[in-house]
């Protein structure tokens, strides 16, 4: 073993640079990365983002104010309708629509499907023509259930409004929910004869697409 004494200087001078040098390149490097950030930020501060412009009250507001203003067009008429989340509801009753098991419109409901093709025309809303049936099985020659019969009559009443009213089938769809929401018990032939119904619905297009009614 050799002395400390007898050690050389310069082996202790180089241990210093050695520490000198590891200090250099640790600055080095955090400058090159601050560096580097600062050109990314100033990039991303001179590239325009596309934004959408905000959605004013008015635009929220207006399919409501649509429904609202037909609402009352409708009631004045004498029709039955209702203002829900979905949007406005108009409940036909079967008896007015259609004779008893087929889904041939009846003469007597032209005078109400021509109001509501009316208020249609000064409205851009899209429009559901939603089958309701009782719980009472059906089976005939052209109708093999309830659901193939309430399918049938919103088809009827879409070919009436789009060929004799004029409104366009790109605004129209049907769906069909037979016996399974029921409007009132089935219970009794009161509660039967409200569930046999044709709902035409006036969407409430704030709402998400895709959103059952």
């Amino acid at each position: 073993m050799t002395p400390k004494y007898t050690q050389s200087a310069t082996s202790q001078r180089d241990r210093w640079m050695v520490s000198y040098v590891d200090v250099l390149t640790i600055l080095l490097i955090f400058f090159l990365v601050a560096a580097t950030k600062s050109l990314k930020l100033a990039r991303e501060q001179a590239v325009p983002v596309a934004t959408k412009p905000p959605i004013t009250r008015a635009e929220t507001e207006q399919p409501r104010t649509n429904l609202i203003v037909a609402q009352e067009r409708l009631r004045q008429s004498g029709l039955d309708v209702k203002l829900e989340p979905r949007g406005l509801v108009i409940s036909l009753p079967q008896v007015i629509l259609f004779p008893s098991g087929e889904d041939a419109v009846s003469p007597v409901a032209l005078p109400a499907l021509a109001q509501i093709a009316e208020v249609l025309r000064d409205i851009p809303n899209d429009v559901r023509l939603i089958g309701h049936a009782d719980q009472i099985p059906i089976h005939n020659r052209r109708f093999r259930t309830n659901w193939d019969l309430s399918i049938a009559r919103s088809q009827k009443i879409l070919y009436l409004l789009s060929n004799r009213y004029g409104i366009s089938e790109a605004r129209l769809s049907i769906a069909s929910y037979g016996p399974y929401r029921p409007a009132a018990p089935n219970n009794t032939v009161d509660g039967r004869a409200l569930n046999r119904r044709v709902e035409i619905v006036i969407l409430d297009d704030s709402h998400a697409v895709g959103e059952p009614v």
